[in-house]
């Protein structure tokens, strides 16, 4: 590629990451949040740590080392967790259809 398309592809890129920012667009893609208070979520829905983890499929000891940060949640947990965060009960009747 030239000097000249690769300019205008990251002229192209920044026009689109101003669209996003200013709420005229949507992302193409949407990443995983990067970090998650697991204990405040698993406050919020009122369980213990075992009963958390036993509800939403988690290890209490995954759970345990989350909240002393220990560990950090893989991805995929991370994006479970902020589903639990917004809306725990629908997760808990998905989960029971299962």
């Amino acid at each position: 590629m030239s000097d000249k398309t690769n300019f205008n592809r990251i002229v192209e890129g920044l026009a689109e990451v101003e669209a996003i920012v200013g709420g005229r667009a949507e992302p193409a893609r949407v990443f995983p949040p990067a970090d998650v208070d697991v204990k405040a979520i698993r406050v919020r829905t009122g369980l213990s740590q075992s009963a958390f983890a036993a509800r939403f499929g988690f290890t209490v000891s995954a759970v345990r080392d989350w909240e002393q940060r220990r560990r950090r949640p893989e991805a995929a947990a991370r994006v479970l967790l902020k589903v639990i965060d917004y809306d725990h009960e629908t997760v808990e009747r998905a989960l029971a259809v299962a």
